[in-house]
C-alpha cells in the first residue's frame, strides 16, 4: 500500500549525543543469515509498506506525551526490561522480557513479517549497527548472540506487536565500559558493501512525503534477483540525529504481488516533520546473504556539526560490526 510513513518527531532540536559528529556513513560488511528459528515483528502482518511501529507514549502522571517510537521503555504498560543495562565488550548473549500491565513477562506476540521481535541495537553515535531476531523461552525472556564490539553507550529498540496489542517499539540504553571513540559522519547517498554499490535517491523535508528509492548493483550490473527477506525486498531502519527517535518501513510493494520487481530498486515512502540529520540503514538480502548499508540525509538548510579529527589509532571511524539473524 501506497501510505506514507511519518517518523513523529515532536519537540527539540536535533543535537548529536556525547559529543560526537557524524562523518561518512557508506559500508558495512557481509552479514549471513543464521536462521536461528527466532520471531521478530516489524510492521504489520502480511503487507508490511510503510509503516510505522508505534510513537511511543510517556507514562507520566500528566496527561500522556506523545513520543516517537524507541525514546521510551515503557508503553501502554508494557515495559522493555534488560537482564541487564551493562554488557562486557566482545561476543556474549542480550537476555530481557518485555512484561505487561500486569508486571508478568508477556508470552504471546504476534508473527508479522515472519517473525516475532526485531532487536534493533546501534551505538549512540550510529555505529556498529545490528539488527537481530532474539529467541523466547516459554518463560517469556528473549535471548540473541550479541557482540557490541567498542566501549560507549548503545540504544536497543525491541520492536514486536503483543497479541492483542498495538505495535510496539521500545528502546533501553545499554553501556560497554572502556574508552569510547565516538564516529563521525558526513551527508552521504551512496553505500559500498561487499562489492554492492546501492544508491539513495530523494529528499526527505519536514511535512512532506518523501519518495526514497533505492538503487542495488554489483559489479557495475544492476541487481534483478533481490530475495525476500522477513517478507519483503528490503528493510529501512531511520534514526534521528541527537535522541534516536526510531522509524522502521517496509517498501511499497512486497514479493510475489504480481506487480513488484525484485530490484533493482527499492521504492519507500517517509515523511519527517522535523528538521536535521537522519542516519539510514537499508537491510537487503542477495545470493542468501544479508547486507546493511548505510546513509546519512540532512534536511534542507540543516548543518551537521563538526566532525572531530580521527583517533591516532584509527578508531576515530565508523564501526563496521553488525549483524543479523
Amino acid at each position: 500500500m501506497n501510505t506514507a510513513t511519518k517518523l513523529s518527531v515532536y519537540g527539540a532540536a536535533l543535537a548529536v549525543v556525547a559529543g560526537c559528529a557524524w562523518a561518512v556513513g557508506s559500508a558495512v560488511g557481509p552479514i549471513e543469515e543464521t536462521g536461528n528459528g527466532g520471531n521478530a515483528a516489524a510492521g504489520t502482518g502480511g503487507t508490511g509498506h510503510g509503516d510505522t511501529h508505534g510513537g511511543a507514549v510517556a507514562e507520566t502522571g500528566q496527561a500522556a506525551e506523545a513520543l516517537p517510537a524507541g525514546l521510551a521503555s515503557s508503553r501502554g504498560g508494557y515495559t522493555f526490561a534488560p537482564v541487564s543495562t551493562t554488557v562486557d565488550p566482545g561476543p556474549g548473549t542480550f537476555s530481557f522480557r518485555v512484561t505487561g500491565p500486569d508486571g508478568k513477562p508477556v508470552t504471546r506476540f504476534d508473527v508479522e513479517h515472519e517473525k516475532r521481535m526485531h532487536l534493533i541495537v546501534v551505538r549512540r553515535d550510529t555505529a556498529g549497527f545490528q539488527h537481530v531476531h532474539p529467541e523466547m523461552s516459554a518463560d517469556g525472556t528473549w535471548s540473541v548472540p550479541l557482540t557490541l564490539g567498542r566501549p560507549g553507550s548503545y540504544r536497543a529498540f525491541a520492536d514486536f506487536a503483543p497479541t492483542g496489542g498495538e505495535a510496539t517499539t521500545l528502546g533501553v540504553d545499554l553501556a560497554v565500559p572502556g574508552d569510547f571513540r565516538p564516529a563521525a559522519y558526513t551527508p552521504s547517498r551512496v553505500a559500498h558493501v561487499d562489492g554492492y554499490e546501492v544508491r539513495l535517491d530523494g529528499d526527505v523535508s519536514p511535512g512532506r512525503t518523501a519518495e526514497l528509492t533505492l538503487t542495488v548493483s554489483k559489479d557495475g550490473r544492476p541487481v534483478t534477483d533481490l530475495q525476500p527477506y522477513l517478507g519483503a525486498y528490503g528493510h529501512l531502519v531511520a534514526l534521528r540525529g541527537g535522541d534516536l527517535a526510531y522509524l522502521h518501513v517496509h517498501p511499497d510493494g512486497e514479493p510475489g504481488d504480481g506487480k513488484t520487481a525484485p530490484g533493482p530498486t527499492v521504492t519507500f515512502f517517509a515523511e519527517v516533520p522535523s528538521a536535521g540529520a537522519y542516519r539510514l540503514f537499508l537491510d537487503f538480502r542477495h545470493g542468501d546473504v544479508v547486507r546493511t548499508a548505510e546513509f546519512t540525509l540532512v534536511t534542507a538548510g540543516h548543518a551537521l556539526p563538526q566532525a572531530p579529527p580521527a583517533a591516532e589509532d584509527g578508531t576515530g571511524h565508523a564501526d563496521t560490526g553488525h549483524g543479523h539473524n
